[in-house]
């Protein structure tokens, strides 16, 4: 079975600008890029777009590859202060000089669409209602739509990224998988792959998984997403996985849901921010003499 997230995407779409609506004004989404990475590029331009399509007032600040770690700090304080901005992002990756930790932790929490601060993710990992990252929750919204069951399955995750192995691994972990969380020191990792009940692959390395690595029946979640031949890759042999396990395509399988759930996630932030009680007027004191 193709674990396809196109149509899921589109449902969760339709509910978010009926949310929107309700909202009753059209809340703001941030994007700051630092550079020219052509890969940001097109993925900044389509959640633009998706913004757009959902009544999202998206907003992007490109700065030069030269901006300096204090420039964008500056920015994202700014950004902090906006009252028309409910939420923004810091598109990854970072020029090298500058501290993409240090930029993550100083985005107020109640703003941070992309769910990455680490105040966010500890409380993710606690199992607490937080910011979740966008393409975690998507696995997470993928697995529940095709009825994956979690309790008990062996769950083996490829990558422990901060943006997605991590967080994925603690989502499942909080669903009553048993997971195993490998990367690039793992050994033998046909080993741990081959016994996966659910496979969660996010380390772009094009097809690095394949038939023989998977078990009969399992369930594959690609996230890998490179530029390989001329085309969109993964990190699993889609054409010889596909044939004994059921996968997700790249492209259409993962991607659609990351992008609309970083449109939830700013949904998510505007209604809060719209429910909270505005602060009490100081008082005033009276200067003498006055009645």
């Amino acid at each position: 079975m193709i674990l396809s997230g196109k149509a899921l995407a589109a449902e969760i779409e339709e509910g978010l600008k009926k949310r929107v609506e309700r909202l009753g004004f059209a809340p703001g989404l941030d994007i700051i890029m630092v550079g020219d990475d052509p890969a940001s590029r097109t993925y900044v331009e389509k959640k633009l777009n998706k913004a757009g399509d959902i009544g999202i007032k998206g907003r992007l600040h490109h700065l030069t590859e030269s901006t300096t770690e204090e420039e964008l700090l500056a920015l994202v304080s700014k950004l902090n202060a906006d009252k028309s901005v409910q939420g923004f992002i810091v598109q990854m990756p970072l020029p090298k000089h500058i501290n993409p930790l240090k930029i993550i932790s100083s985005i107020d929490p109640r703003k941070d669409a992309d769910g990455l601060h680490p105040l966010n993710l500890g409380r993710l990992a606690q199992g607490s209602e937080t910011v979740v990252c966008a393409t975690p929750k998507g696995i997470m919204r993928l697995i529940n739509h095709y009825r994956i069951p979690l309790a008990g399955a062996e769950a083996v995750v490829i990558g422990r990224s901060n943006m997605v192995g991590k967080p994925i691994s603690y989502l499942l972990t909080n669903s009553d998988a048993t997971v195993t969380l490998c990367h690039s020191r793992s050994r033998n990792l046909a080993e741990h792959t081959s016994r996966a009940d659910l496979l969660v692959a996010a380390v772009g390395s094009p097809y690095l998984i394949k038939a023989g690595m998977v078990k009969e029946g399992a369930h594959v979640i690609d996230v890998g997403t490179t530029r390989f031949g001329g085309k969109m890759a993964g990190d699993v042999d889609f054409d010889t996985v596909s044939k004994k396990a059921n996968v997700t395509p790249v492209p259409g399988g993962v991607g659609p849901l990351t992008v609309i759930m970083l449109m939830e996630n700013l949904v998510e932030l505007a209604e809060k921010a719209k429910e909270e009680p505005a602060p009490a007027p100081r008082n005033s004191r009276r200067r003498r003499g006055q009645a």
